[in-house]
């Protein structure tokens, strides 16, 4: 059985047939698809608490979810609902709803988000099965599973992973509303986008003109009923994005948490500020960097640099000269042809969105690209057969060739920038991938094993570099704010300043009884840590880079500061991390669990600390509010030093933690660290009226005890 026995029955309009009218998948179809997602799944699965809480900013809000049914709704950093997290809430719903089910622990956090991997895997499946065949959904399925940030993003707790599984649901969608015109496909697309919204706000529209144009030139309707459709979808995405937001914003701001990220307390705010515009021109109101290549080098090629290579590009070279061929092939195909819409739907969502990351000034963290995997795999999976069936054409037979021509090459560099990982591996890809291209040239002439056997060494070829990323990935831990796939030394940063460097890797924590300490990461060389991991990040979903390792009690080097470790303070004590704990929480010691869970039930808030991942250390050790003040990075105007002074004199907060976010303290990096930030004028008020509590290499203020008036 080839690739080539099961095309679309050939009728009158062969491709325009509705897939009911298909001859039946053959007998190998469903067994390798059910292999397929076990594999992925029991792939994902793999040592998958060795990420611990993973970013235990995001934990920490599902920890308060699974408490407040508030928090949950609001996506509160804490079960006293004082913040939220800078993003919608979605992404937080089915890991809260996990957590109040089984309790807290890595596993409850985080296999929620290799079901929405496997999920994924199976949404391009079927929408490729849909027009090209059980072989191109099996292909597209086994590329996506395999690309090397996929399978670090479907086992961490960013909401890039629902992000993936709502805009490829999307795309099917319109896959099976361009194959007869019905309304309700166009309109189940709408609320995939409008739910993709409320997961991470406008990205989620980054597929919408691609989409939209397909629809209304290729749906087979008239034009009339084109635009009542389109219309139709456009409501169903304000209503199912829009619900939440209409009530958050109608909500009054007293009796609801502050809406982290934004210097106002809107959402609507944060939305076109922080998490909008702001990404494309560099200027995020509330950020703490942009512009000014803070962000690495914008460009075309910025998808292929060092940082970004490895974690999505393997077969994005391609995926391209797949897509030109394969639109070139079918150029004469009639304006409704649902094959040749899917392959616009796919490809023009994978070009769309590979442009705007490749040109967008503000925060751009290598993780994004998660995005480009489904669209990427796709594409891949329907261009590989639709030229396949056509081998005999010499333009089909020069564009596999050219293909698997320019994997290899690609595949040969990106192992090249690791030369002492696997150097065995670039030949093998290079050579194998070389071989395969001079076969396909001659495909159409060779006989149909020898076909097959050019065209598995090309396929084997292309998925060895990125299966030897993904598997790496598996082995490493991944927490903190910035995470990259693959092996160390596999991607650089900006975390050092523009001399960015290799990762190297660094301390490791362990789950028991506190947040995990990091993985090492790129980025500026830390100075001597605990045993916590390297030197800070910026925010979950990214405003700043890495700084330098924290400082700990056993003189243990703190690694090098950059993507994948949050700081935390060494020995048994929780203090903070490195950049002011914006890369990751800390270690929290016995000693401090029990200070703190002291009395607890007294009290709102156990605590109150500078920046959310100092405060989420704390909250997931002892499993009981702790304030953020600030928010992520402590440059949220929330709570003023009046409102903070009130909960004092309330007795809602016991201790304060010292050191703190970007804006807290003295000398935070790169934020507002002057004596006017909301958080260094609380800091500033604790340390002059309140006593002073040692705890381990932790440092604490009692705001029970005032100091004295002597």
């Amino acid at each position: 059985m080839t690739l080539q026995d099961h095309p679309t029955p050939q009728r009158s309009a062969p491709s325009d047939d509705p897939p009911e009218a298909r001859a039946a998948d053959p007998r190998w179809a469903r067994p390798a698809l059910i292999v397929l997602l076990l594999a992925t799944g029991l792939l994902y699965l793999y040592n998958l608490s060795v990420s611990g809480y993973a970013n235990s900013f995001y934990s920490a809000a599902v920890q308060a979810g699974s408490e407040s049914w508030k928090a949950f709704f609001f996506g509160s950093l804490d079960a006293a609902n004082a913040i939220t997290v800078d993003k919608p809430p979605a992404s937080l719903w089915p890991m809260a709803l996990s957590v109040k089910i089984f309790g807290l622990s890595s596993w409850a956090i985080l296999v929620p988000e290799v079901l929405m991997g496997v999920g994924t895997v199976a949404v391009v499946h079927a929408a490729v099965r849909r027009r090209s065949g059980p072989a191109a959904g099996l292909i597209a399925g086994g590329v996506l599973a395999l690309t090397p940030v996929a399978a670090l993003m479907f086992r961490f707790n960013n909401p890039d992973a629902l992000l993936a599984l709502l805009l490829s649901l999307a795309c099917y969608f319109v896959v099976r509303s361009l194959e007869d015109g019905r309304t309700k496909w166009l309109v189940w697309a709408g609320v995939a986008i409008g739910f993709a919204f409320l997961t991470k706000t406008l990205q989620a529209f980054l597929i919408l003109p691609p989409l939209a144009l397909v629809y209304a030139v290729c749906a087979p309707v008239r034009v009339r009923k084109r635009i009542g459709q389109l219309a139709l979808a456009a409501v169903a995405i304000v209503v199912s994005g829009g619900w939440w937001v209409a009530i958050v914003e109608l909500w009054p701001a007293a009796s609801r948490p502050y809406i982290g990220g934004s210097q106002d307390n809107s959402f609507l705010e944060l939305t076109f500020g922080y998490n909008g515009l702001g990404r494309i021109n560099g200027e995020e109101t509330g950020s703490v960097g942009g512009g000014g290549g803070r962000w690495g080098d914008t460009g075309i090629g910025r998808m292929f640099g060092d940082s970004i290579g490895g974690q999505i590009s393997w077969l994005l070279p391609a995926a391209l000269i797949l897509l030109v061929f394969a639109l070139v092939l079918t150029r004469k195909a009639r304006r409704t042809d649902p094959t040749r819409a899917s392959l616009l739907v796919w490809g023009g969502s994978l070009v769309v969105t590979m442009l705007v990351f490749s040109f967008m000034a503000g925060i751009f963290h290598e993780y994004y690209t998660v995005a480009l995997a489904p669209y990427l795999a796709a594409v891949v999976g329907m261009g590989a057969v639709i030229l396949w069936r056509r081998r005999e054409e010499t333009w089909a037979a020069l564009g596999l060739a050219a293909a698997a021509t320019a994997t290899a090459a690609w595949g040969y560099v990106l192992l090249n920038r690791t030369p002492d990982y696997l150097p065995w591996l670039r030949w093998l890809v290079l050579v194998g991938g070389l071989a395969a291209a001079l076969g396909l040239v001659f495909v159409g002439r060779l006989g149909s094993r020898l076909a097959l056997a050019a065209a598995g060494l090309g396929l084997v070829a292309a998925l060895a570099g990125p299966t030897a990323y993904t598997l790496s990935t598996l082995q490493e831990r991944h927490t903190g704010s910035l995470v990259t796939a693959g092996p160390a030394g596999a991607a650089t940063t900006r975390g050092g300043g523009d001399d960015a460097r290799a990762a190297a890797p660094g301390g490791a924590g362990a789950p028991a009884g506190g947040v995990p300490g990091t993985q090492g990461a790129q980025g500026g060389q830390g100075q001597p840590g605990g045993k916590g991991a390297p030197g800070g990040q910026g925010r979950p979903d990214g405003d700043d880079t890495g700084g330098a390792g924290a400082p700990g009690t056993d003189g243990a080097p703190g690694g090098q500061g950059g993507t994948q470790g949050g700081g935390a303070g060494g020995g048994r004590g929780g203090g903070g991390g490195g950049m002011s704990g914006l890369l990751n929480g800390s270690q929290v010691g016995t000693e401090v669990e029990e200070m703190l869970s002291a009395d607890a039930d007294d009290y709102t808030w156990v605590a109150a600390a500078v920046g959310a991942q100092n405060a989420a250390s704390y909250q997931l050790a002892v499993e009981k509010p702790v304030m953020a003040i600030g928010g992520f990075n402590g440059t949220d105007p929330s709570p003023t030093l009046a409102e903070f002074q009130e909960y004092v004199d309330a007795g809602k907060i016991h201790y304060f933690a010292a050191g703190g976010g970007e804006g807290g303290g003295r000398g935070g990096a790169g934020g507002p660290s002057d004596e006017s930030s909301t958080s260094s004028q609380i800091t500033s008020w604790v340390e002059e009226n309140f006593t002073q509590v040692t705890v381990g290499s932790a440092t604490f203020y009692d705001l029970s005890q005032p100091v004295s008036a002597d």
